[in-house]
């Protein structure tokens, strides 16, 4: 376990980093972080799981991730009329390579939480899907205000948050719960691993709390501050709690 939570020192450390730069010094610290994200998910899947397991995930997560987002990309569905700006490098039917891995970055610890929540296969892949569609609350507002990536609408739109549309994360949520029951479909039972699991259970929590700092304090993101710990705090606080307890 002592390379995860390296990763996830790593990881803190760009994150910290990521408000004290601009330009594309922050676009390089973004790719970085999700990067680092990604390898522990992957990591931990394959190490805790087996190599099936990380295989699975990557085929249902990363893959699943780029052809929603080329998909929605170029037809609209199903989160609204967006494009991808360059300043996140290379990209792939206009998509850059690195959007699929965030997916799996958060994807696999939303998956693990809910598994800690809950033991019922339906009440876990609806927790570990809003808890993977609710980081988006954060996600999309922080990436809009650095222009990674623009919406062509004047949808309707949370309160403060104007120029993302509703359907945004309606399609988050869409999306994010079909993943984890085709995650389900590809691991099959997977029962929680508390100590195993550690690691990622500290990636959504800080993810979660890092966010709600952030946003509030250093981005001038108030409003998505609130959203977000409103939103991924139905999963990340009752984690916390049922770790705080065992």
């Amino acid at each position: 376990m002592k390379p995860l939570w390296a990763l996830l020192a790593a990881l803190v450390l760009a994150e910290i980093a990521y408000p004290l730069t601009e330009g594309h010094a922050r676009a390089a610290l973004v790719v970085a972080t999700v990067c680092l994200g990604y390898a522990m998910s992957v990591g931990h899947a394959g190490a805790t799981r087996g190599a099936r397991t990380a295989v699975a995930l990557v085929l249902v997560t990363t893959g699943g991730g780029f052809l929603v987002e080329a998909a929605g990309r170029a037809s609209g569905y199903p989160f609204g009329d967006y494009d991808y700006t360059g300043a996140l490098g290379p990209r792939l039917l206009g998509v850059p390579l690195v959007i699929p891995l965030a997916w799996t970055w958060m994807a696999w610890p939303a998956w693990l939480a809910a598994g800690r929540l809950v033991a019922r296969t339906g009440a876990r892949i609806a927790v570990a899907g809003a808890g993977l569609a609710a980081w988006d609350l954060f996600l999309d507002p922080q990436m809009v205000s650095q222009r990674y990536w623009l919406w062509h609408t004047d949808s309707a739109a949370l309160p403060g948050v104007p120029g993302i549309p509703l359907t945004n994360y309606l399609g988050w949520l869409a999306v994010a719960v079909a993943l984890m029951a085709l995650l389900r479909l590809a691991i099959g039972v997977d029962p929680a691993r508390p100590g195993a699991d550690a690691p990622m259970y500290a990636m959504y929590l800080w993810t979660y709390t890092s966010s709600i700092l952030a946003h509030a304090v250093f981005l001038g993101l108030p409003a998505s501050a609130a959203w977000g710990a409103a939103g991924m705090g139905l999963v990340a606080i009752p984690l916390a709690v049922r770790l705080w307890r065992s």
